[in-house]
């Protein structure tokens, strides 16, 4: 075990000293959400996001970087909602349906692992796991309110994988475009649906990192 620790801390040490352009710049990010929930018929919603973070450039082809944000998204579409009516004649209840517009605007605290690519100076390509913090929920329905409807948040935490590209430019400015899926319920639909509601986000931003001298 002793040995195994000694030669691990020799060959970290070794491309440490292999790689003398490791550097640490923190940065900060900000665009455009193009969310959905998926297995609804909630349309996309449009939202946005911003955060921080910092870019830890081991090599020349790898960066690790750790990143925190808010990240507004949900959903908006046609939904149907429902009326009972019983019939004291005959005995029978009558259901009315009638459609309206919804819309779930869901708030997020985002921790994510990023693990940067280059491709060259210029292209690169991201990869990594994030886990999001529900801080903030909110649904509209405009339907009569005798009509039952249910459009309401899922769970309180949610976590997935984030994939995309992006390009630098001079002084620190890049493009990116990410995907952002999901993996738990986002939305509740109050019926024994056996599929995920989960996120799925297209990010479209920039990003700015600080080169401190």
């Amino acid at each position: 075990m002793k040995r195994n620790l000694i030669i691990a801390f020799f060959v970290l040490t070794g491309i440490l000293q292999s790689n003398a352009q490791v550097t640490f710049k923190p940065g900060i990010n900000a665009g455009l959400n193009v969310s959905k929930i998926q297995n609804t018929n909630l349309d996309s919603k449009l939202g946005f996001y911003f955060g921080a973070f910092g870019a830890l450039k081991l090599s020349s082809f790898y960066t690790l970087q750790p990143e925190i944000s808010y990240s507004v998204q949900g959903g908006k579409g046609t939904v149907v909602g429902t009326d009972v009516f019983y019939d004291n004649q005959t005995g029978y209840e009558t259901y009315m349906y009638k459609e309206g517009e919804a819309e779930l605007a869901l708030s997020y605290i985002s921790s994510a692992t990023i693990n940067k690519f280059n491709l060259n100076k210029s292209l690169y390509v991201l990869v990594g796991p994030f886990v999001d913090i529900l801080v903030g929920s909110s649904s509209s329905v405009d339907l009569d309110n005798n009509y039952n409807i249910y459009i309401s948040k899922g769970e309180d935490i949610d976590f997935g994988i984030i994939g995309g590209v992006g390009f630098n430019f001079n002084k620190g400015l890049a493009l990116e475009s990410r995907i952002k899926i999901g993996t738990r319920d986002a939305y509740d639909d109050h019926q024994d649906n056996i599929d995920v509601n989960s996120n799925l986000v297209f990010q479209f931003g920039g990003t700015y990192t600080f080169d401190f001298k």
